[in-house]
């Protein structure tokens, strides 16, 4: 059983139920109008070979729900865009670069709400594409190893305000064996340090963050009670059996 994550304030384990974020924070994409819809937000941290895709296809059973998968890393891309600016803006003399003739002309006023806003209404255009039944929507990705990864995790956090996290683990032994890092070196080692980088950073996410482990829930699909329970879903043990039936990724059927 893997340690559990905790937030600062509470001392439950992974299969846990944490509140619920309030509804004035649970917003979704920008109208361009200073407007918030009632999309929520979700998204799975995990690595490679961690049953992430089989998660993603248990989440997408609820009814409303439209995560996609992976996208390799395309939000930090937009991170390091949003992150340029505003370092070079408190870089400059705002009255020097205000001037024409200066060449950082014009990013002493970088507005950093407009760029939040806009790179949600870019994600949710092109990345997210929520259909007009979609009540929550996000990704699951496996590239969350970045050194400044609880900077990043900030950021998605006021792209997405009220967004939230579903930690997938799973035994890094099996994990290490698979094809995806055999020909990496030191396999086990790369994928010990990733997981210990996710749960330094998901520390810091208090409420936000839920850990499954996917040897648990594949074990018991009941294991993902605590998960729904904090998602505030009902859960449907048949439909999720039925996802677990069907291949996913490149692996069959996930009781083996």
């Amino acid at each position: 059983m893997p340690a559990p994550v905790t937030s600062p304030s509470s001392t439950s384990g992974p299969s846990s139920a944490c509140s619920r974020p309030p509804a004035s924070t649970r917003a979704g994409p920008s109208t361009g109008r200073g407007e918030m819809s009632d999309l929520q937000h979700v998204f799975v941290m995990t690595y490679g070979r961690s049953g992430s895709t089989l998660l993603m296809g248990i989440l997408n059973s609820i009814p409303g729900w439209l995560l996609r998968g992976e996208n390799r890393h395309a939000m930090r891309h937009l991170y390091d865009f949003h992150r340029s600016g505003l370092v070079e803006k408190a870089r400059v003399d705002p009255a020097r670069a205000s001037q024409p003739t200066h060449p950082w002309f014009g990013i002493e006023s970088f507005p950093e709400d407009v760029s939040l806003a806009r790179i949600r209404d870019l994600a949710e255009a092109t990345l997210l594409r929520p259909e007009p039944d979609t009540r929550v929507t996000g990704f699951k990705e496996i590239r969350w190893y970045d050194e400044d990864l609880s900077d990043y995790l900030g950021f998605l956090r006021q792209v997405f305000p009220g967004a939230r996290f579903v930690l997938n683990t799973r035994n890094l032994e099996d994990v290490a064996a698979s094809n995806y890092w055999t020909h990496k070196d030191d396999p086990l080692g790369q994928v010990q340090r990733i997981e210990a980088k996710m749960l330094a950073a998901a520390e810091g996410l208090g409420d936000a963050v839920h850990r499954v482990h996917y040897d648990d829930y594949v074990a018991d699909p009941g294991a993902l009670r605590g998960l729904f329970d904090w998602l505030g879903e009902e859960l449907d043990l048949a439909a999720v059996e039925a996802v677990m039936a069907t291949p996913h990724s490149r692996r069959g059927k996930h009781r083996d």
